[in-house]
């Protein structure tokens, strides 16, 4: 079933398709999620779309990328076909559990939840509300910001389906899970799926997200994802956005760490017409770790916004954010980032950079790093560089001989690297390097490995 988005006012459009289909978004959904479904109607409908008098939103006009005529679909939709005939994320050496969302449902409808080695159970968040709902209802929209934020109301009211990830207490999944979010459709569309990964005391896990257009149409992304980190739990998320500059994606993660937690977050934005990504981090527990990383490519006019709140709430907590940028052409971005250190968050260590590269002088970043520390004992610090190419360096390369094309691409990789290096997962590491390369040298002009020759809009 889809239902066309257009109009003057686009959130009372919004309302008026939730209103007129409520029987349908209700549908196969438990009582416990309609009811948290109707409260985040109501949350919409006061809050609506932040607007550039919001000052986390004073570069990405959000509300401007929903006027658009997108098809929004509340079942799935029935496409039939087989992935790796028309698609790779191609990591030769990459063992992984590979897990599929088309159009921001679960693919495969007759294998919505699967059980991994231990216990641990991956699928389809709508099969997994039926299934397991005191599991979900314990962790669902308890960690998603919706009372100040009206893309996650939104995005709360019309949920449907997403992945959903439970590792029990005690397991390691040793294999990396990857998941391949695909859109694919002959008409525009307006998708809004939500995550939830639950990982519990002791437990590891590593989740690989490649986010993919397969049709040169345009498409609209709202997605939420909630990550529950228990005690001396380790998660590792990677996420490689790599859609074509016809798709417009606002992301929203949100990490709720416990007790000796560790997290590393790595996001590379490789290819979009308009990417936000909202990344809200809560160290709710002592001896906590956090590693929040991200790369942006961006060209031509291409948009990139980052908003980073981590927020540090007990003591002998480490944080590193390490943020770095390449704007070639008349591409903008943005980069927003905060630490809050509460009170008895005492011998914190929190450390901030956004650094960019400007190749032309019609290409444009805003950075703005902040620092809210009401703790006297901690080690915190914060920084932003935007330049240009190391002219110095350009020199030393052109006078042993290296032309100037290459002596570029050689300062490019090398700034880009440090946030490479990150990438825990070597096999993955070793493919952002071959991806990134290519993005550089400006061979990566589609989605990589894509066999449907979509042109880029």
């Amino acid at each position: 079933m889809s239902t066309e988005i257009v109009n003057t006012d686009i959130k009372i459009k919004l309302l008026d398709l939730f209103q007129e289909n409520l029987s349908v978004i209700k549908n196969d959904s438990p009582d416990y999620i309609n009811k948290i479904r109707e409260k985040a109607i109501e949350l919409f409908s006061k809050l609506g779309f932040p607007d550039k008098k919001n000052e986390n939103y004073k570069y990405t006009d959000v509300k401007k990328e929903f006027d658009n005529g997108y098809k929004t679909y509340l079942s799935p939709k029935n496409i039939k076909f087989e992935i790796k005939d028309i698609f790779s994320c191609d990591v030769p050496d990459l063992n992984t559990k590979v897990i599929l969302l088309l159009n921001g449902w679960f693919y495969d409808r007759e294998n919505l939840l699967q059980e991994l080695p231990g216990g641990a159970i991956i699928g389809s968040l709508q099969k997994a509300m039926e299934v397991y709902p005191e599991l979900v209802e314990r962790h669902f929209a308890k960690y998603a910001d919706m009372e100040k934020e009206g893309l996650v109301a939104l995005n709360t009211a019309f949920v449907k389906d997403g992945i959903f990830l439970y590792v029990p207490k005690g397991v390691v999944i040793e294999k990396p899970i990857q998941v391949i979010n695909v859109l694919m459709d002959e008409e525009e569309g307006f998708t809004s799926h939500r995550n939830l990964y639950i990982l519990e005391e002791n437990s590891q896990a590593s989740v690989v997200v490649c986010d993919h257009t397969l049709s040169a149409v345009n498409f609209l992304t709202n997605s939420v994802a909630e990550f529950f980190v228990g005690q001396n739990a380790h998660f590792d998320y990677s996420r490689i956005q790599n859609e074509h500059n016809g798709s417009k994606q606002i992301s929203h993660l949100f990490f709720h760490q416990e007790k000796d937690s560790k997290v590393t977050n790595n996001t590379i934005s490789l290819h979009g017409g308009v990417i936000r990504n909202n990344i809200s981090v809560l160290l709710n527990g002592e001896g906590c770790e956090n590693n929040t990383y991200g790369l942006y490519l961006t060209d031509k006019g291409q948009h990139i916004d980052n908003y980073i709140l981590l927020r540090i709430t007990k003591p002998n907590c480490i944080s590193n954010q390490l943020f770095k940028g390449v704007l070639d052409d008349f591409a903008t971005g943005a980069f927003n980032g905060k630490i809050l250190v509460r009170k008895d968050a005492q011998k914190t260590q929190a450390y901030q950079a956004n650094n960019n590269i400007l190749l032309t002088d019609d290409a444009d970043i805003k950075t703005r790093p902040q620092l809210e520390i009401y703790a006297d004992d901690v080690k915190c610090s914060h920084g932003a560089t935007v330049g240009q190419l190391d002219e110095n360096a350009m020199f030393y390369m052109r006078a042993r001989g290296i032309p100037k094309k290459e002596a570029k691409l050689l300062l490019m990789y090398a700034f880009a690297h440090e946030v490479i290096q990150k990438i825990k997962v070597p096999a993955l590491k070793d493919r952002i390097n071959d991806l990134v390369e290519k993005r550089l040298r400006g061979e990566l002009s589609r989605c990589n490995s894509c066999q449907m020759h979509c042109c880029n809009t």
